[in-house]
């Protein structure tokens, strides 16, 4: 019998990522949307008629036993959030609700319908956030910056609650940051290869930023949902740092990508500081060891081959006309 998996924030660049993973496994692939969203969004259009989905909300009980009710799963990988940090100033309670919460409404579903599934928290490296120190491991005590990064550490917590107080498997993977083609555009990553795209094609003439000296580990979304997946597979849950253990700046992925289309990039980058966070988190660095010797996990793919294909991709949806906005659900 294959494996049923359930996998919330499915349209996204995760979900979307994990979800092709999953099928080349063999496993019966499930996906949970909110009702209001779109069927299938252009992250997994070309897996319609390999996935089945399911209306839930992180926000509603009910809906998320009935989900797990419904299919039953082996493993369940919550994926969803409202993940971009400058909204979640904006939007506080709403992530705090959806991002934070929502993770113990997951649980309390799981453990309801079936306490031997195999549960996998998303966390991220926005929970360190002010650093206590340099590279940040399991053990890196965690100071938040934003209502994203605390709503997380309350995620991540609440799973390492649940483990301890019911014997669940139940791991988190704090995941530092990880891009690809399908990162939606309100995303920094994705602004700058579509934004390169664009000047390239004639279609702009400058590219507005905010911190250029920001510094961050970035890593393809593609080896990071591998992780995900090897940490479901061992014999105990734990939590675990994922990243390329590298770390490079906002300028230095700028600087890729002008490169890619023989663009000097200071001809075309305006720094505004209203793109400034109101606390800044002014780098992150992993410590990837315990997921490289526990789960033998690697990246496979480097800053500068992330940037250019990113960037390639970027210019090929340009050539062709198709739509270049590809926001991540809640759900």
């Amino acid at each position: 019998m294959p494996k049923t998996a359930l996998i919330t924030g499915i349209s996204g660049q995760d979900g979307s990522y994990l979800a092709e993973f999953l099928l080349s496994k063999g496993y019966e692939v499930h996906g949970m949307k909110r009702r209001t969203s779109t069927k299938y969004s252009a992250c997994i259009e070309h897996l319609k008629d390999q996935i089945t989905l399911h209306d839930g909300d992180l926000l509603d009980s009910s809906s998320l036993i009935r989900v797990f009710e419904q299919t039953r799963p082996d493993e369940v990988y919550n994926l969803a959030a409202q993940s971009f940090v400058p909204l979640s100033w904006e939007q506080p309670i709403f992530t705090t609700e959806a991002t934070g919460v929502g993770v113990a409404r997951m649980l309390d579903a799981a453990l309801h319908v079936d306490r031997n599934i195999r549960f996998y928290q998303a966390s991220s490296s926005e929970m360190f956030g002010k650093v206590r120190e340099t590279p940040q491991r399991e053990t890196t005590p965690f100071h938040p910056r934003s209502p994203y990064g605390a709503a997380k550490a309350y995620g991540h917590h609440i799973t390492v609650n649940y483990r301890e107080s019911y014997d669940m498997f139940a791991c988190s993977g704090i995941l530092f940051n990880h891009e690809s083609p399908r990162r939606g555009l309100e995303f920094v990553t994705r602004k700058i290869s579509n934004g390169v795209a664009r000047i390239h094609a004639g279609l702009d003439t400058e590219l507005c930023l905010g911190n250029l000296d920001a510094k961050r580990d970035w890593g393809h979304a593609r080896d990071y949902v591998r992780a995900m997946w090897m940490m479901l597979q061992q014999d105990k849950p734990d939590d675990y740092v994922v990243g390329t253990g590298e770390m490079h700046s906002v300028r230095e992925f700028v600087e890729i990508a002008f490169d890619q289309v023989g663009l000097d990039w200071q001809k075309y980058v305006v720094v505004d500081p209203k793109f400034y966070r109101p606390a800044e988190v002014d780098q992150l660095l992993s410590d990837p060891t315990k997921a490289r010797e526990k789960l033998g996990w690697e990246p496979r793919v480097t800053f500068e081959e992330l940037v250019r294909e990113m960037v390639d991709k970027d210019r090929a949806i340009l050539s062709s006309k198709k739509p270049v906005g590809l926001k991540l659900k809640t759900a």
